[in-house]
């Protein structure tokens, strides 16, 4: 065995030998840690304690105090679950079933569910938990495997190809039940506290729909009960807020079957998406980018020069078809397009930074089976921009952006979390451009003080990345934005700018997008406003209520004088009673209440969506301080506070 060189967290070093376990490692680095191992992450990827190791590598023990246990956990329902399945329904056929972000999923042929049958195999699991069997890791070889599977054409294919050339192949083991799986598990069903099978779909072997039907049962686990029971308040809000409800509540947009993945938006949607390009823009502007626009429609051997088809292509996610002996396609991203409008002119140093923005139409073939609402579709606007920059500038753009991000979304109410993400094993370019970068990225998250995790191997092919997520008022997270500096695209198309020194040079290329895509995003703050917008986001801003039709003019008038804003009268022959109970229903942030009293007076009667109200207020009161409420983009109706 020869040596290799293990780096822990904290940047030390230590010798193994090749052939040694994780378990070993940590057993090496102290008795007590090799006790409570249970698995490790080598190189970004969540291993099973046995993983032997064959080549220098960053190990991080996992124990049930770290954070990716709960992966591990879940990794050991989703065994519980199909080892309930089997025992109830011995002919079901097992495919496959990871843990996720929320929980787990298993996909199964063979056996016909439906969500009566959850309480029934719900139950089953629960016994195994309590019998509190040992998980264990076995190994079969190749030939022992696939007569295993003799009836099991999923798992064959699996050992056929993902597991080619593994002899012998992992199983693990819990009472009678084993499964195909390199794990990493706990040690005993026992550990799981908290179980729920949650709801049935139907999914494709492997994501194709030209590939037979299956049933996806999800599921969720935690290490308590407790734990679990916070889970699925979460999720029973989630269900209330979900954004394709609010949407036909508030008539937002649709999806319709003819634009599967493409979206309708509806006027109410539309003025919201208005609102933050309006914003988007002032960002820009602020940041000094020029907005440009860029077709849809290109040839592929554009981004065959990038390096973009190759990866979204073999993944199945580009548009492209052949005419006349030529490939074109549907623009997957935005930056080769903005790098043909750098490349329309020579550039100085002096130019530089040359900033692009645009909101472009990009489009992804989406599995039909993976589309859900604003959140995942085909047909999307990302609020996309380029800056193309000297070596020495880069610091201070990325500075920058990230200044504007930290502002932009505060005014949303969203915690910003950020993960800088790595090389990983479809990168293009050198390691020391791909150091440099990250470095880069890393400096600039360090130099304002920004919390951030490292995802090792999650980058774009092209450069590192700040991922931008966010969390929303249900604690959840989201993947939003993103900064990333590139030094291999612009070698690439073979971008350049004439050097201090005469020399042609490549710029660096700054990808960023604020907001991410406005479906999306859009989809996240409907659920995380629960419909209920901020004042200067809301599609209908105030709605001006006469106590009977002898009042219209009033309302007519105290309209027109905030004209400016998104303004309604409600002029149904309903009481003032009925009226307010819709515009609460509607979750519109002013209600104005006109009769004769107010009238008279030339004043109004004031009431926000949270039921605070205010007699004889003046009206340029009130519109002074709309004024000053949609400028500052606060959160909430503040008119009435503290009155």
């Amino acid at each position: 065995m020869s040596d290799i060189t293990v780096t822990l967290p904290d940047g030390s070093e230590l010798d193994a030998e090749a052939g040694e376990t994780v378990e070993d490692v940590a057993y090496r680095i102290g008795e007590g840690l090799g006790r409570d191992t249970v698995a490790g992450v080598v190189d970004g990827e969540l291993v099973s304690k046995d993983e032997p190791l064959s080549e220098d590598c960053r190990i991080e023990i996992v124990t049930d105090s770290s954070e990716e246990y709960l992966d591990v956990l879940r990794h050991t329902a989703a065994h519980v679950f199909a080892q309930a399945l089997q025992r109830l329904h011995p002919d079901a056929r097992l495919t496959i079933g990871p843990s996720t972000d929320e929980g787990f999923y298993y996909d199964v042929y063979g056996v016909d569910l439906d969500e009566d049958d959850l309480a029934e195999i719900q139950a089953e699991a629960e016994d195994i938990i309590a019998e509190d069997l040992d998980v264990e890791r076995v190994t079969l070889d190749r030939e022992g495997a696939l007569e295993f599977y003799e009836d099991n054409p999923f798992k064959r294919e699996i050992l056929e190809e993902e597991a080619a050339g593994e002899d012998p192949v992992s199983f693990y083991r819990q009472g009678e039940f084993q499964d195909l799986c390199k794990g990493p598990h706990v040690e005993s069903t026992g550990e799981i506290g908290g179980f729920e099978l949650l709801e049935i779909s139907a999914s494709y072997w492997r994501g194709d729909e030209e590939n037979e039907t299956l049933t996806r049962v999800y599921g969720t686990a935690f290490e308590t009960q407790d734990e679990l029971d916070d889970h699925l308040a979460m999720l029973a809000a989630a269900e209330e807020r979900d954004h394709r409800k609010l949407a036909r509540e508030l008539d937002l947009f649709s999806i319709p079957d003819h634009s599967p993945g493409c979206v309708h938006y509806h006027p109410n949607g539309m003025a919201i998406r208005r609102e933050l390009e309006d914003y988007v823009r002032e960002m820009n502007e602020e940041l000094g980018y020029e907005e440009v626009r860029t077709p849809e429609l290109n040839k592929a051997e554009l981004w065959k020069k990038s390096g973009h088809y190759e990866n979204f292509r073999e993944n199945g996610e580009m548009f492209a078809w052949e005419q006349d002996d030529t490939e074109y396609g549907l623009k997957p991203m935005n930056c080769a397009n903005h790098s043909h409008v750098y490349d329309t002119s020579t550039r100085s140093y002096r130019d530089l930074p040359e900033r692009f923005s645009e909101f472009g139409n990009v489009y992804r073939n989406e599995q039909s089976g993976e589309l859900s609402g604003l959140l995942r579709v085909r047909g999307m606007t990302q609020d996309d921009g380029h800056a193309y920059v000297r070596p020495d500038q880069i610091q201070s753009e990325i500075l920058n952006i990230l200044q504007v991000i930290e502002e932009m979304y505060g005014h949303f109410g969203l915690e910003v979390i950020y993960k800088l993400e790595t090389r990983g094993e479809n990168a293009i370019g050198s390691e020391e451009l791909w150091s440099q970068a990250t470095d880069a990225l890393r400096d600039a998250l360090r130099g304002e003080d920004l919390d951030f995790d490292v995802e090792e191997g999650e980058a774009a092919f092209y450069g590192p990345k700040i991922g931008v997520n966010a969390r929303d008022a249900l604690g959840r997270e989201w993947t939003i934005g993103t900064v990333q500096a590139d030094f291999n695209i612009p070698r690439r198309l073979d971008l350049t700018y004439v050097g201090e020194d005469n020399e042609e040079h490549h710029p660096v290329m700054i990808h960023r997008a604020l907001l991410g895509t406005f479906e999306r995003f859009m989809g996240v703050i409907i659920e995380h406003f629960n419909g209920k917008f901020p004042t200067w986001l809301a599609p209908e801003q105030v709605r001006v209520l006469p106590i009977s039709d002898d009042n219209l003019d009033y309302a007519r008038e105290v309209a027109d004088e905030l004209g400016e804003y998104r303004v309604e009268i409600e002029d149904r022959s309903w009481t003032i009673g009925k009226k307010i109970q819709q515009a609460h229903e509607d979750r519109v942030p002013y209600m104005v209440i006109v009769g004769g009293d107010e009238e008279a007076e030339n004043v109004i009667s004031v009431r926000d969506r949270m039921e605070r109200e205010a007699n004889d207020v003046s009206r340029p009161e009130f519109r002074e301080h709309l004024d000053r409420e949609v400028d500052q983009k606060h959160l909430e109706p503040t008119f009435l506070a503290g009155r």
